[in-house]
């Protein structure tokens, strides 16, 4: 017995259909992430690493009486298969921008750290792109020290205010940062902790 044929309906309207595909991390073609970064503009590269940023790094800027110093840094866990995306993104931002980045080992995580002129360098680049609220204001803050727009005394004071200790009242909440602030990316670290000295070494 031959089965009928499926009915087919014309429509007289466009039709827009999407669909997704969802992969493990497991799943990602991460061997690929080298030729996808170099198909990107100088632009959609910085927006891209801006992303980053926004999700799974910092913008800090640290003094202890003698040493200034500002960094940035995209963490990766050690045992996520795109712990391997940090050596990419040293790579190709070295050869596209030459801003030069170093591998950090932490504790179960490993940081893509970019120190002093070459983290104002980086933040020139990718600020206008950052939507975490305290990053872009803390990158915006050390860009107006370094043009010399602002005072370090100025400075000083409005970066205290982006500052606050692991568990401690976050000063995102109730400061007109609270809808942004939890609308920003957030990604798992697998409770590793760090510190400014940590990542500077």
């Amino acid at each position: 017995m031959k089965s009928k044929a499926p009915a087919a309906k014309y429509a007289s309207e466009l039709i827009d259909l999407s669909y997704y595909v969802y992969l493990s991390t497991n799943e990602w073609p991460w061997t690929i992430e080298h030729s996808i970064l170099n198909g990107f503009s100088d632009e959609e590269l910085s927006e891209f690493l801006a992303g980053e940023i926004d999700g799974d790094g910092s913008v800090v800027y640290y003094y202890n009486g003698e040493t200034e110093l500002v960094f940035v840094y995209i963490i990766a866990c050690k045992a996520c298969p795109k712990r391997i995306v940090l050596d990419v993104l040293r790579d190709t931002i070295a050869k596209r921008f030459g801003i030069i980045g170093t591998i950090n080992q932490l504790e179960t995580d490993d940081a893509l750290v970019f120190c002093g002129k070459n983290a104002v360098k980086l933040l020139r680049r990718i600020v206008k792109y950052m939507h975490h609220p305290i990053r872009r204001i803390r990158a915006e803050l050390i860009l107006a020290l370094y043009d010399g727009r602002i005072s370090l005394e100025v400075f000083e004071k409005l970066y205290e205010q982006t500052e606050y200790d692991q568990g401690a009242p976050d000063v995102k909440r109730s400061r007109g940062l609270e809808a942004l602030a939890r609308a920003a990316p957030q990604t798992h670290t697998h409770g590793a902790t760090w510190d400014k000295e940590n990542l500077i070494r």
